[in-house]
């Protein structure tokens, strides 16, 4: 057989397999559409992290190749985003504007199918949740070389809204310009954040160029876009969306660089297999505070991944808790310490349960 035989004979098998994953697709979005009655019926929650977790850690077990298994969840990603679209369209409210990583996050968790929808700040996002306009809202918590975002845990203590699930993204920082030489740029910008995380190399290959915080990575890139001298850190979505080149990648000092994104919203996720739970607290200014704190948890064996103190704002010297913990708010040994806990404190609320998510996931 001729090469040129050979060629369409493989092609042909390719169009025949094409067809035979539409047909799937198709009769998996009419199983989709069912559930979404069914759902309706016992109001259950469209959008379910926990399953989501199962079906790809199932997807991942059952692979063997040869594609990657990154590759096989960024498919599924975008088909059970696609059948969720087919359920109910989600509105999702992220710290925007467009490119910046909280929008990556948010492409990551909810798919290009969600409506996703740019706020000007993190307290825009809870508002929009908050006022039903959106379903669900994602805003960044910490940076695993920069630490907590404060506005994000302030806005819980007056806040209503729940935890409803985690997403980790790998950080990876591009400098971008419009031509793409290193060589042209007299002055760079980037949010503060992006700048603290590249300032090493900053420092060893840009030494004498003055750098600029401003509010985002993405407005970053957008001022490049006219800027012919000017550089911006950003992600390379970024360098896409506002036509610039890549002068080099991966300049972030650490290339272990994670930041965590939390997604919000009214209601609490489902229980599943690997969960934490986080609790927000402030206790009296007394000896032993911390101990009394730490103890109901230390009694039951319960793993802390988090503890982060806050001022409150209306009394002086006096401090609020954020607390991460392994597991889940129905299992009795964590709802026991809780109780035991709030005996202990002047307030306590709890944020949520929610699946837990581990780098590369």
């Amino acid at each position: 057989m001729e090469n040129s035989d050979r060629l369409n004979k493989f092609r042909q098998q390719i169009d025949d397999t094409d067809a035979e994953i539409l047909r799937l697709l198709n009769k998996r979005a009419r199983l989709v559409i069912e559930v979404g009655k069914a759902k309706e019926k016992v109001d259950g929650d469209f959008y379910v992290p926990a399953r989501e977790q199962k079906i790809y850690k199932g997807l991942v077990k059952a692979n063997h190749g040869p594609l990657p298994d990154e590759a096989v969840k960024l498919i599924f990603r975008e088909i059970i985003s696609a059948s969720l679209s087919l359920e109910k369209p989600l509105q999702i409210a992220y710290l925007g504007p467009q490119a910046t990583f909280t929008h990556l996050a948010a492409i990551k968790q909810f798919g290009r199918s969600a409506h996703l929808i740019p706020q000007k700040d993190i307290t825009s996002v809870f508002e929009e949740v908050e006022r039903g306009r959106a379903n669900y809202g994602v805003v960044p918590v910490e940076n695993s070389n920069e630490g907590v975002i404060n506005h994000t845990l302030d806005m819980f203590i007056d806040s209503d809204l729940k935890v409803y699930a985690e997403i980790l993204l790998d950080i990876s920082h591009a400098l971008l310009s419009r031509s793409g030489k290193i060589g042209e740029i007299e002055k760079i910008y980037s949010h503060l954040n992006a700048l603290a995380q590249c300032k090493n190399w900053l420092r060893n290959n840009l030494p004498h160029v003055p750098v600029f915080d401003v509010t985002s990575t993405a407005a970053a890139a957008k001022m490049v876009e006219n800027d012919p001298k000017a550089g911006a850190i950003a992600g390379e979505m970024a360098g896409i969306l506002y036509n610039l080149e890549t002068v080099t990648k991966n300049i972030e000092d650490n290339k272990f660089n994670f930041t965590r994104f939390l997604v919000i919203a009214k209601n609490v996720s489902d229980k599943s297999g690997d969960n934490k739970t986080s609790i927000l607290f402030s206790v009296k200014d007394e000896p032993g505070a911390l101990y009394k704190i730490l103890k109901p948890f230390a009694d039951r064996g319960i793993n802390l991944t988090k503890i982060e103190s806050r001022p409150l704002k209306n009394r002086a010297w006096e401090y609020c808790f954020f607390i991460d913990m392994e597991g889940h708010i129905a299992s009795g040994h964590i709802k026991e310490a809780i109780e035991e806990l709030r005996m202990n404190s002047q307030f306590l609320k709890v944020l949520g349960s929610y699946p837990k998510m581990r780098p590369r996931d």
